[in-house]
């Protein structure tokens, strides 16, 4: 297939690279049917886990594995993925087939899996979307699908999975406000109240929950691929390293903190949050209508939730910028984490005063 659409891998970062004759010996032993000369390269965008495409003869994979210099390890657990993508695969078709987990560090320095490549479209941002010529009503069908794919996700029957008992679904709101708050505390570098500031007011204002379901925990447009017949249509869904089981509506505000919308202030729109100002995208506050429509769990006004995402998103972004601080990381978006970690903080600041998810422009 040379779509030019296609979501491709590039040359490895520095810093990042892999020990291709360790890793070509690893895989001639364990994964049936691999045969080498082994290709590396790096899918370029992701922010957390790294993504590596990977040829052997005409195979095509995708391995992952921690960043390097990361000491979070519940945040890295590559067994941990690997066991989700296990369990629900034979029942949810969206997602890669896993194919093999190494928890051997000797091989790559750390655990890693890896799993099928999947092909097709990734939007990441509003340019990706003009320049691929797609029609407004095709990003707004895209946009349409990205709300129903997450209800349909939040509806996977765990009992019919080997999945059932995974995660602690009770207190699941207070423990994730906490625990972020921690994380938060942790990866600290420099003052920005806006941030603690958000973290208390979800303390003081914590929702009654809705109940337990699937959760995909980073659920965006550039964790979707589309297909490229019909990019209205999700063929698969990645990255699911914090996946786990709680309340849905959480998960729709994680999926909202991504979400910038044409009437926020200017120096929000410039935030690398994905393809949501493309014209045709539903706003925010359609997202929750949507949401809402299709599930039948009423997320309010969805302010919480809306805030609660804005924080998460900022508490990553910090902890990304702490491990660039710290010299682990050389790869250049990172050293401007912490402008992201302000704005994030400030937009959650306003959504608060003004009590509302849009028009925070």
């Amino acid at each position: 297939m040379s779509d030019i659409r296609l979501d491709r891998a590039r040359e490895v970062r520095t810093g990042e690279e892999l020990d291709r004759e360790a890793l070509e010996a690893y895989l001639a032993e364990h994964l049936p049917g691999f045969q080498g000369p082994l290709e590396i390269q790096q899918f370029p965008s992701g922010h957390s886990n790294l993504t590596y495409f990977l040829k052997g003869g005409e195979a095509e994979y995708v391995l992952r594995r921690p960043p390097f210099g990361a000491r979070i390890k519940t945040a890295h657990d590559m067994g941990r993925e690997f066991r989700i993508l296990s369990g629900l695969h034979p029942h949810y078709p969206k997602l890669p087939k896993p194919l093999l987990h190494c928890e051997d560090e000797s091989v790559l320095g750390a655990p890693f899996y890896v799993m099928q490549r999947l092909r097709g479209i990734i939007l990441r941002t509003p340019q990706a979307v003009e320049k691929m010529g797609l029609s407004e009503g095709t990003v707004r069908g895209i946009s349409e699908s990205l709300v129903d794919g997450l209800v349909e996700l939040h509806r996977v029957d765990l009992q019919a999975t080997d999945l059932a008992g995974f995660g602690k679904p009770e207190g699941y709101v207070q423990r994730q406000v906490s625990g972020w708050t921690k994380r938060y505390l942790n990866a600290k570098t420099d003052e920005v109240p806006e941030v603690e500031q958000a973290a208390a007011w979800l303390a003081e204002h914590q929702p009654g929950e809705v109940g337990a379901a699937l959760i995909h925990g980073d659920f965006k447009h550039d964790n979707l691929v589309l297909d490229p017949d019909d990019p209205t249509r999700i063929i698969g869904i990645l990255d699911w390293e914090m996946a786990t089981v709680g309340d849905p509506l959480m998960d729709l505000g994680t999926t909202l903190g991504y979400w910038v919308d044409p009437s926020d202030r200017p120096e929000v729109q410039m935030l690398p949050v994905g393809p949501t100002l493309a014209p045709g995208t539903l706003d925010r506050r359609q997202v929750v209508e949507r949401y809402a429509e299709r599930s039948g769990q009423d997320p309010g006004n969805g302010l919480f939730y809306y805030v609660y995402g804005l924080f998460k998103v900022a508490v990553i972004a910090q902890q990304i910028y702490k491990r660039f601080v710290e010299g682990h990381t050389k790869d250049p978006r990172f050293a401007m984490m912490i402008v992201g970690v302000n704005l994030l903080g400030q937009q959650a600041a306003v959504a608060i005063e003004r009590d509302r998810i849009h028009d925070l422009g």
